[in-house]
C-alpha cells in the first residue's frame, strides 16, 4: 500500500495482463458477523484483508469471539451461538458502514434480550452518516437505543444493562430509501430472537441497492436462515430460526472492485503480447450486485467475455459510448462509470445514485468537483450526475476525501489522450477496501519507459547519495536502485550458484558469458535499508568482505558490465524510479528529468564516515578515512569509463551542512515543482 501524501501517475497508454482481486468487503464482514452469530466453528477462506474487515474481525474479539488466523487470508471463528460472553464494552468502527449497521442491530438485539450495554462509534465521518431509520426499526423492537450526539447519528448506545422483553408481534417497518444496509442489519440480527414467532419486516420506502439485499439473503441461507421474501416490501423469518455454521465459507472475489479493471480494459488498447485484461476471481455467476457493471461497461462499448471464475475485457467500441442510466442497481460501482464518461462521445448520465451522498463521502458532490478538475463539465443533482467529456484535459491533483473510490476510480484519467500525469492525494485510503490496489493496477499498465519519471541521485563515496535516494524513493512511492549493490549481488550469486570468481576464470570467455547471463536474471530488489536477492533479504551478505572482493573482480567483465545496465534500465518501472549511484544521471538514465549531484566536501564525507563507523563500535582513524577517501574520488573522477562527473544539467546540492530531511525537502520541492500540479 502507498502510504504516502500523494501518488503521481504517468500518463499510460495500454493495459493488459491478469490481476487477482481481493474477496468482497460486502461479503467479508456478513460473513464474519455471520460465523460469530453461529453455533460452531467457521473456517473463513479469501477473505479480505482491509481497514474495514480489520475493524470487524477487532469488535468481534472485543465481544468475546475466538477468532484464529488460519492463513494470509482466512480465519477460524467460534461461534457465540447468539449468546453475549461480554455484556459492556465500547467499540470503534471507524468509517466502516458494514460493520456499524449490522453490528447496531445484533447488539442492540442482544444487549435488550440478556441485559447488557455497549457505545459504538467511529471517525468524524461516520458521525455524519445518518443511522436514524435503524435507530427507529430497533426502538419499535423495545431496543433502548441512544444517540450520544446527534439525534440519528453515530456514535450510540445500546441497551441499558438490563434485560427487557421484545416487540415482536408487529411487523418491524424500516426505511429502504437512504441504505440498504439498515434492512440487511435486521435481516442478519432478527434471526437470533425469532426463535418463537415470525418475525416480519416491512420496507414503507422503495428500497435501493436491491442486489446488496440479495448478497445478504444468500449468505443467511448459507447459514442456514431461509427468509421468505414477498416483492422488495416484506421479509419474513421462519420461528425456531438459528444459525447453523456451514463448517467452511470462501469469499468471493470483489465485484465492485472488478469496476476499475473492467473500465480499464475499456478504456486502454490492449498492450502488444496480451490478449486484454484478465480478471480472476470472480464472474458472471457471482451473487454480488455489482456484477451487472458488465452490463454497463458493454453499454459503453467493453468487450465483455465470461470465462468461468474470470472476466476478459478489451477495448470495443472508441471512444466509448455515452449513456443514460438508472443506477440503482450498481450503486458502488456506479462511481467508475462517472469516470469512464470522461472517454464517451457524448454527455452521460447517471440516474438514482441518490445514496453516493450518505456514503464514505458526498460522492456525488467529489466526483463532480474532482471531474471538473480535468476539464470535464458536470452537472449534479439530488440524485444524478451528468459527465460531459472534457474538450481540452488539464492536469489535476486529485483530492481523495478519504474515499477508497474516489482514489480508485481517478486513477484511470491517467489514460487522456493529452498525456498528462494525474496526481492522487492520501492514495492509502484504497486500504478500506484494497490495499494493493495501486501495485495490481500499475502490473497491468503500461506506458513508454520515457514516460515514466526518474529521479538520479549521483555524487561521490561516502555523500549520502544512498540515504536521499532511499528517502526521496519512500516519501514519492517510487522504486529504488542502488546501482553501487548490483556488482556485489553478482558476487553473491554466483558464489550462491557455485560459480567461480577468480580472475583466471573470468577471463575465460565462455566462463565470463555464464557471469554475464547470471547478471541478466539477477532478481532483485531494492527497500529502504534493505536489499532482497530471489526474495531474501541479503543486506548483511553483502557486507562481507568477500562480498566485496567478488564485485571488484566481477567489475571488470564486459559481460557483467553491459548486463547491469540493461537490468538497470529495466528497473524503470511504474510509477517511477530514484537511482542512487554515481554516473546514473550521466551513463544510465540521460535522459532523467531531475538529477541531483551530492558535492559534499571530502572532510565532511570523511566525518560522517567515521561517525557511522564509531557508532557501530568500528575503530576508526579520521586522517586515514578522509586520505582514503581523496584517494577514491580522484580514481573515480580519472577513470576512463564513466568517469564520476556531475551531468550538465544536474542541480549540485552541497549537503555538508544540511541534515537528510533539509536535503530531501530541497530535492522534494525541485520535483513537485517541475510536476506543477495545480494547488487544490
Amino acid at each position: 500500500m502507498f502510504d504516502i501524501s500523494s501518488l503521481d501517475i504517468p500518463s499510460l497508454v495500454s493495459a493488459g495482463g491478469h490481476v487477482r482481486l481481493p474477496g468482497s468487503k460486502s461479503i467479508s464482514n456478513r460473513v464474519l458477523l455471520l460465523a460469530a452469530l453461529s453455533e460452531g466453528p467457521t473456517l473463513v477462506e479469501d477473505l479480505l484483508d482491509s481497514d474495514d474487515t480489520r475493524v470487524m474481525l477487532a469488535a468481534l474479539r472485543q465481544l468475546g469471539c475466538a477468532i484464529d488466523e488460519t492463513g494470509p487470508a482466512s480465519v477460524r471463528v467460534q461461534g457465540l451461538g447468539g449468546q453475549l460472553p461480554v455484556h459492556e464494552g465500547e467499540l470503534f468502527l471507524g468509517n466502516a458502514g458494514t460493520a456499524m449497521r449490522p453490528l447496531t442491530a445484533a447488539l442492540a438485539l442482544m444487549a435488550t434480550a440478556q441485559g447488557a450495554q455497549f457505545e459504538l462509534a467511529g471517525v468524524p465521518r461516520m458521525h455524519e452518516r445518518p443511522i436514524g431509520d435503524l435507530v427507529d426499526a430497533l426502538r419499535q423492537l423495545g431496543c433502548p437505543v441512544e444517540c450520544l450526539q446527534n439525534e440519528g447519528y453515530p456514535p450510540l448506545r445500546l441497551g441499558d444493562g438490563a434485560p427487557h422483553p421484545l416487540h415482536l408481534s408487529e411487523p418491524i417497518r424500516v426505511r429502504g430509501d437512504v441504505s440498504s444496509q439498515f434492512l440487511t442489519a435486521l435481516l442478519l440480527a432478527l434471526p437470533l430472537v425469532a426463535r418463537d414467532t415470525d418475525v416480519v419486516i416491512e420496507v414503507v420506502t422503495e428500497l435501493i441497492s436491491k442486489p446488496y439485499i440479495e448478497i445478504t439473503l444468500n449468505l443467511l441461507q448459507r447459514f442456514g436462515v431461509i427468509v421468505r421474501r414477498e416483492g422488495w416490501q416484506r421479509f419474513t423469518i421462519p420461528r425456531g430460526s438459528r444459525y447453523a455454521s456451514p463448517g467452511r465459507i470462501a469469499v468471493e472475489a470483489d465485484a465492485s472492485s472488478a469496476s476499475y479493471f473492467i473500465a480499464l480494459g475499456a478504456i486502454a488498447p490492449a498492450t502488444p503480447g496480451t490478449d486484454g485484461v484478465v480478471i480472476e476471481g470472480v464472474g458472471l455467476d457471482s451473487i454480488q450486485g455489482d456484477i451487472r457493471f458488465v452490463e454497463a461497461a458493454r453499454l459503453m462499448g467493453a468487450e465483455v467475455a465470461d470465462e468461468g471464475k474470470a472476466l476478459r475485457v478489451r477495448r470495443g467500441a472508441w471512444p466509448l459510448k455515452a449513456i443514460d442510466l438508472d443506477c440503482n442497481h450498481i450503486p458502488d460501482a456506479a462511481m467508475t462509470l462517472a469516470v469512464m464518461a470522461l472517454y464517451a462521445d457524448g454527455t452521460t448520465t447517471l440516474r438514482n445514485i441518490a445514496s453516493w451522498r450518505v456514503k464514505e463521502t458526498d460522492r456525488i458532490a467529489a466526483m463532480a468537483i474532482e471531474g471538473r478538475k480535468l476539464g470535464a463539465t458536470i452537472e449534479e443533482g439530488a440524485d444524478f450526475i451528468r459527465v460531459t467529456p472534457p474538450q481540452a484535459w488539464r492536469r489535476a491533483s486529485i483530492h481523495t476525501y478519504d474515499d477508497h473510490r474516489v482514489a480508485m476510480c481517478f486513477s484511470l484519467a491517467a489514460f487522456n489522450p493529452a498525456g498528462l500525469p494525474v496526481r492522487i492525494e492520501d492514495p492509502k485510503c484504497v486500504g478500506k477496501t484494497f490495499p494493493d490496489y495501486f501495485e495490481t493496477f500499475f502490473s497491468v499498465c503500461h506506458t513508454p519507459a520515457e514516460r515514466i519519471p526518474v529521479i538520479c541521485i549521483d555524487g561521490p563515496t561516502a555523500s549520502g547519495k544512498g540515504t536521499l535516494a532511499a528517502e526521496i524513493a519512500s516519501r514519492l512511492g517510487y522504486h529504488l536502485l542502488d546501482s553501487g549493490a548490483l556488482y556485489r549481488l553478482v558476487g553473491l550469486a554466483a558464489e550462491r550458484e557455485g560459480l567461480s570468481t577468480t580472475e583466471a576464470d573470468l577471463r575465460d570467455p565462455v566462463h565470463a558469458e555464464r557471469m554475464g547471463r547470471l547478471a541478466a536474471g539477477l532478481d532483485v530488489r531494492f527497500t529502504p535499508g534493505k536489499t532482497w536477492l530471489d526474495g531474501e533479504d541479503v543486506t548483511e551478505a553483502l557486507r562481507a568482505e568477500s562480498a566485496g572482493m567478488a564485485a571488484s573482480r566481477v567489475s571488470a567483465v564486459p559481460q557483467v558490465r553491459a548486463a547491469l545496465v540493461d537490468l538497470q534500465l529495466q528497473m524503470r518501472r511504474l510509477p517511477g524510479l530514484v537511482a542512487d549511484g554515481r554516473d546514473m544521471g550521466t551513463v544510465i538514465f540521460p535522459a532523467a528529468p531531475l538529477k541531483i549531484y551530492l558535492t559534499a566536501s571530502a572532510g565532511q564525507r570523511a566525518q560522517r564516515r567515521h561517525k557511522q563507523l564509531i557508532s557501530k563500535g568500528i575503530p576508526a582513524i579520521l586522517a586515514d578515512l578522509l586520505a582514503d577517501l581523496q584517494a577514491r574520488d580522484a580514481r573515480d573522477m580519472n577513470r576512463a569509463h564513466a568517469p564520476l562527473k556531475p551531468a550538465e544539467d544536474a542541480v549540485l546540492l552541497d549537503n555538508s551542512e544540511l541534515d537528510i530531511e533539509q536535503s530531501v525537502q530541497f530535492v522534494l520541492k525541485r520535483w513537485h515543482g517541475q510536476q506543477a500540479f495545480p494547488a487544490r
